[in-house]
């Protein structure tokens, strides 16, 4: 009989790592090895159990599901990522994908896509949702943005003013207009309320 595929199964939140072992526990095919609740515990936990799939959500305290791919792929290649949302946008997903997830789908998948896209990804297939797929595909659309120019763009979805960002990042106000003229001018909007607008309908910043 063939080995059953190993799967970790990283969530914050207890009741979805239940809820997933308690759909694999019945496939002959699959054994959940382990469980974490965070990216850090996660890598450590692949570290220790050498999973053949690793059920990852993407948006998680400490460590989110990209930054935890990246660490994990280096030290174990050949261990598979299937990343779980529950959303179809994230700014996270094409990174996750850059770092390494062989996979990414919904949590609102029904159970027999969700272990078909586990088997597939086992077996080194690509795997993605078609909401996901969707979203690839604007990401890889947006501007590009640098990462001060996004920390920037965080500031002003919190609200702070010209000063406060001035104050915050150590620019002098010319800086922070210049920084702001660039961005509007990349995002193709006019002022800072539909800078805002659209940073928070594409999940550009984090939450």
């Amino acid at each position: 009989m063939p080995a059953k595929l190993k799967i970790l199964i990283v969530d914050d939140h207890a009741i979805v790592r239940d809820g997933l072992a308690a759909i694999l526990k019945f496939q002959k095919d699959m054994a959940v090895v382990g469980e974490a609740d965070d990216g850090q515990s996660a890598i450590q936990k692949a570290q220790e159990l050498y999973p053949d799939v690793i059920l990852m959500d993407l948006m998680m305290p400490n460590m989110n599901g990209a930054d935890a791919t990246a660490a994990i792929k280096q030290a174990l290649p050949e261990t598979h990522i299937l990343l779980l949302t529950s959303y179809g946008t994230s700014s996270e997903l094409s990174r996750a994908f850059r770092n390494g997830a062989t996979g990414a789908i919904t949590k609102s998948l029904p159970k027999e896509e969700l272990l078909s896209a586990i088997r597939n990804v086992a077996a080194g297939m690509r795997v993605a949702s078609p909401e996901i797929e969707q979203t690839l595909k604007e990401e890889a659309d947006m501007p590009s943005l640098t990462p001060r120019q996004l920390e920037i763009l965080q500031s002003l979805t919190r609200g702070l003013t010209n000063d406060d960002i001035a104050r915050e990042f150590g620019l002098s106000k010319a800086g922070v207009k210049f920084h702001l003229l660039t961005i509007f001018r990349k995002l193709n909007v006019a002022n800072r309320t539909e800078a805002v607008a659209y940073a928070l309908e594409r999940h550009l910043t984090k939450s």
